[in-house]
Order: structure tokens, then sequence, then C-alpha cells
């Protein structure tokens, strides 16, 4: 081969060399072209998807707000049930005391009421024991009733003096002495 042909065929490798680098060049920035394309449609979706997440987040933020406003309204709701069965079991609580009051009053008054009677039934026919049967003496009551017989009737002043202790002592020591102490004469 000879120089010259060496020339030509470096000169065609040279030009088909170039040509290459030329095309690989323009591939090169054709495909550059391609990834900075796709680079910004993958930036836009990204960003587009970014929005949608933020979106999510507030309504989720929203939700989560809501919520939280009807569990307080749910949790105020159930204080005042609370409140109000509180009111309610102590309005219950006192109305059981002052039952109980009256049925202590009761019981005390009822003591007025033995008082009354048997000093009433002491003074007149304290003879025959009566008095003493309405405060639940019996053993007492048949006492004074065979004393009466026993004596002719002598034995009926002890009746008429209980009548008169009975009648001038309070209702409550009255109450405490024959009521509850059961003391069965005098």
């Amino acid at each position: 081969m000879s120089e010259e042909n060496k020339e030509d065929v470096f000169d065609e490798f040279e030009d088909k060399s170039k040509s290459a680098a030329d095309k690989a060049k323009e591939k090169a920035s054709q495909m550059k072209e391609e990834a900075k394309e796709a680079f910004e449609g993958a930036k836009e979706k990204a960003s587009d998807m970014a929005g949608e997440a933020k979106e999510a987040a507030k309504g989720f933020t929203e939700e989560a707000k809501e919520a939280f406003e009807g569990a307080k309204e749910k949790a105020s709701d159930m204080a005042g049930e609370a409140k109000g069965a509180a009111k309610d079991f102590t309005e219950d609580a006192k109305e059981t005391m002052n039952d109980m009051k009256e049925s202590w009053n009761d019981a005390t008054n009822n003591g007025e009421n033995k008082k009354l009677i048997a000093g009433i039934l002491a003074i007149l026919v304290g003879s025959l024991g009566i008095h003493k049967f309405v405060l639940g003496y019996t053993k007492e009551g048949i006492i004074q009733i065979i004393l009466t017989f026993v004596t002719c009737g002598f034995a009926s002043i002890i009746g008429f003096i209980e009548g008169i202790i009975y009648l001038t002592k309070s209702d409550e020591e009255f109450y405490e002495t024959y009521q509850v102490g059961k003391k069965g004469w005098f």
C-alpha cells in the first residue's frame, strides 16, 4: 500500500470517525434532551404527587379535628350526665335521710302519744293496769290488776300517782325512761 493510499484510507477513516463522532454527539445531545424532558416530567409528576399528598394530609387533619371535636363534645355530654346522676343521687340521699328523720320523729312522737294515753288511762282507770298494757308491760299490768283485787281497790292509788308522773315528765324523758329504758314502776 502506498503512502497515498494510506493517507486516503486514513482520511476516509478520519471522516468516518468524525461522522460517527458527530452522530454520537447528536445522539448524545438528543438523549440529553430526552433525559431532560423525562426529568422535567418526573419532577412535575413528583410535584403533583406531593400536592396530592398535601391535600390528603389536609383532609386527614380536618377529619382528625372533627373527630376530636366530636369526642370532646361527647366527653362533655358524658360529664354532664355524670353530674346529673350525682345530683340525683345526692337528692335521693337527702330524701332518704329526711324520711329516716321523719321516721325517727314519728317513733318519738308515738312516745308523746303513749305518754298522753298512758297518763290519762293511769289517772282514770289505773286500778285495772291498762296504762301498763299500753306501754307494753304485760307482767306489771297483771300485777296491778291482782293488787287492786287483793287490796279491794286501795292499790288503784298507784295508777293515779303513775298517771301524774307520766304527764309531768318531758316527752324525751318519758320516752327514754318508759319506752326505751322499760322502767315498769313509778
